[in-house]
């Protein structure tokens, strides 16, 4: 065959083969179409279903739902069920002194979640219940060791799937609580008329010779004035102006009643404005603790309150009487010391010099100051010379002196330690690192000089 008979032969063989596959083609069309997805619905169904919540988080085929869900990025939080996943977030913090255990149940914004009876399973004790409803379980008489904590789910709230271990310690450190702002009040949380209820034992005990005018001060004694809330707003330029050498500022208390930690209305106005006047300052602590380990939390709150400050004077413990009505009225001396001594220790151990303050009966009578003798005393005592005849290092002299820059009467005070102002002690700059605990500086023997 010649090349041109050949040339023909191949074109029709290919047409050929090309127009059977057309036909074939057109022949099973629909079958194509429904394969390959091409063909067009007629009749539509429609079925409405609820949009699950998928274990990724995905809610239905919104792609932006996780945008609705605060947890979405915290990897660490998942909750027990679709059914509490409406409700307020709420989340577990925890924390141990010694043979104790304290589960605090606390919002996104760090407050404590009050109303609702909360339950939790500790591994191998059971569960226990909230049922004053404050957000706080607290259970003591615990053996030291390692436990598993998870809180049960409650209804309208967003409860974590997870269990938490905490070590339970055998013997108390008396080092600051790291948590414990969660415990931590605003008068606006509390009945501050039966909580705030300290008695001054001085003014009970004053034998009407005070001195109320402003004391002179000199090189080795300095005049200064101690105040909280029911001073007001005060004036801390004029104050200044009017000879005031240093201020010990009430940064909170213990509740009387209910125990809880409350801050003073008045401290961070009073401290910022003192020092932003040049006038060094300490602070107190107005306590009502019945153990040691209140006494360790009231320590770690004034911690707390006061590291980001300059605080060039001691940090006291004031320690008197609620009214007769106070938790902590009724405790005999020896607990009371070894309670004291908790806190002392608490806030030397944080790098700050302490102290106690009290009336002079008080010191006598309420308190082993022989136990106490290591940390710093400020004797109240309204008298023209003072009865007390064991040592201090700063007398209350009055409660009813005038201040320029104050509106109400004020308490005076002299100091006779040597206080090193020229360092800053805020936490930032390193911690306390002035005053050293028990150093007499120019307390007068037994406690009396002419003044």
């Amino acid at each position: 065959m010649d090349s041109k008979k050949l040339r023909r032969t191949l074109f029709l063989v290919v047409m050929m083969f090309f127009m059977i596959t057309v036909v074939v083609l057109m022949m099973n069309w629909e079958l194509i179409e429904e394969k390959l997805g091409l063909g067009v619905r007629t009749e539509e169904t429609t079925v409405s279903v609820e949009e699950p919540v998928t274990e990724d988080k995905q809610i239905g085929n919104d792609l932006q739902a996780f945008l609705q869900d605060e947890t979405f990025f915290d990897s660490d939080t998942h909750y027990k069920s679709i059914e509490s996943y409406a409700g307020k977030a709420v989340s577990v913090v925890m924390s141990s002194v010694a043979k104790d255990l304290r589960i605090m149940i606390v919002d996104n914004g760090g407050k404590l979640v009050s109303g609702f009876p909360f339950v939790v399973t500790i591994q191998g004790l059971g569960e226990y219940t909230d049922t004053d409803r404050d957000g706080i379980i607290y259970i003591d008489k615990l053996r030291a060791g390692e436990y598993s904590v998870s809180l049960n789910e409650a209804e309208g709230f967003r409860v974590p799937n997870t269990v938490m271990t905490i070590k339970v310690k055998q013997e108390i450190e008396y080092r600051v609580l790291e948590d414990i702002e969660y415990m931590m009040l605003t008068e606006d949380d509390v009945d501050a008329s039966r909580e705030d209820t300290e008695v001054r034992e001085a003014r009970e005990d004053a034998d009407g010779t005070e001195n109320t005018e402003f004391a002179a001060s000199g090189e080795n004694v300095k005049i200064g004035i101690d105040v909280s809330k029911w001073n007001e707003t005060i004036d801390w330029e004029a104050v200044k102006s009017d000879g005031v050498e240093f201020a010990i500022i009430r940064c909170g208390y213990r509740g009387s009643q209910s125990g809880s930690l409350i801050i003073d209305p008045m401290f961070e106005q009073n401290i910022r404005g003192a020092i932003d006047a040049d006038i060094p300052v300490g602070v107190y602590f107005f306590t009502q603790a019945v153990n040691e380990v209140e006494a360790v939390e009231e320590a770690s709150m004034v911690i707390n309150l006061i590291q980001q400050y300059d605080v060039d004077y001691p940090v006291f413990l004031d320690s008197e009487s609620a009214g007769g009505n106070g938790r902590a009225d009724s405790l005999e001396a020896e607990k009371r010391t070894g309670i004291h001594k908790a806190f002392l220790e608490t806030i030397s151990n944080a790098g700050y010099a302490t102290g106690i303050y009290a009336s002079a009966n008080w010191l006598k009578e309420r308190v082993d100051m022989t136990e106490l003798s290591g940390y710093n005393t400020w004797l109240a005592e309204y008298a023209e010379v003072p009865s007390y005849d064991g040592y201090y290092h700063m007398w209350q002299y009055t409660s009813k002196g005038s201040i320029d820059g104050i509106s109400t009467n004020v308490d005076l005070n002299l100091c006779y330690m040597n206080i090193d102002t020229s360092i800053d002690h805020s936490m930032g700059a390193g911690g306390y690192t002035g005053v050293v605990n028990g150093d007499t500086g120019n307390v007068p023997t037994g406690g009396r000089a002419d003044y």
